[in-house]
């Protein structure tokens, strides 16, 4: 991989990715990436001129923050060196599925290409990370699952757990208590819009699981074609 200036590069144009990966209508603001990197929005917004400056972003003053073809092939490089990291911490060296991230957000800037590749054979070429997110494979392709959040779930929908949102460990932890890990199966019991609460069925052994509104919002399923709950 031709690398970028630094890993903090790598870093913005690997999270202008993620922040559309799932919620493709939602458009990337200096804003939005100076919370989620923990800076000033002028750091950000200074960052994001110098990306496009190499031709990586397209930006605007004001209006959102977009990926050229260059800068989408290096932030899916470093997605795919991310998941294979998290997937080589988790399943071979033992982790939780809650405490791969941050040493794999360390270790994908210093990982040489060659080693990537060698995780890669290693690993059986996975598809998906511990959370269900897809591996972009080396030439820069990525296949998502057609899914959609849980928290939109109508009642009486039978479905499978494809990815879970890794953005909060003690979430991460919970959902590994009570079973809501990828493939998983969910039925949609009730929904209590007004509590903002939506109450499952889950696994083979339907534990009764309640869950909030940001919680549901982390999970996204595929709906069990012409399955219904009775």
């Amino acid at each position: 991989m031709k690398r970028v200036a630094s890993a903090v590069a790598q870093d913005y144009l690997k999270l202008i990715w993620l922040a559309r990966e799932w919620q493709r209508d939602e458009p990337v603001t200096t804003t939005m990436l100076a919370v989620k990197l923990g800076v000033s929005p002028s750091t950000a917004s200074e960052a994001v001129k110098r990306l496009a400056e190499r031709g990586l972003v397209r930006h605007v003053p004001y209006a959102a923050v977009e990926l050229t073809a260059d800068g989408e092939r290096l932030a899916l490089a470093m997605v795919r060196r991310h998941r294979l990291l998290e997937a080589f911490l988790v399943e071979t060296l033992g982790y939780a599925w809650d405490e791969a991230h941050d040493d794999a957000e360390v270790l994908e800037h210093a990982a040489s290409d060659r080693f990537i590749a060698a995780l890669d054979t290693f690993l059986g070429a996975p598809s998906r990370d511990p959370h269900g997110d897809p591996i972009p494979l080396d030439d820069g392709s990525v296949v998502h699952p057609v899914a959609s959040a849980l928290s939109q779930a109508p009642t009486g929908t039978v479905a499978i757990i494809e990815r879970i949102s890794d953005a909060d460990p003690a979430m991460l932890r919970y959902f590994a208590s009570v079973g809501l890990v990828p493939a998983a199966p969910v039925s949609v019991l009730e929904r209590r819009d007004f509590a903002g609460v939506i109450a499952l069925a889950v696994g083979p052994d339907a534990r009764l699981v309640e869950l909030g509104e940001i919680a549901a919002g982390a999970i996204w399923v595929s709906v069990v074609p012409g399955s219904r709950t009775p």
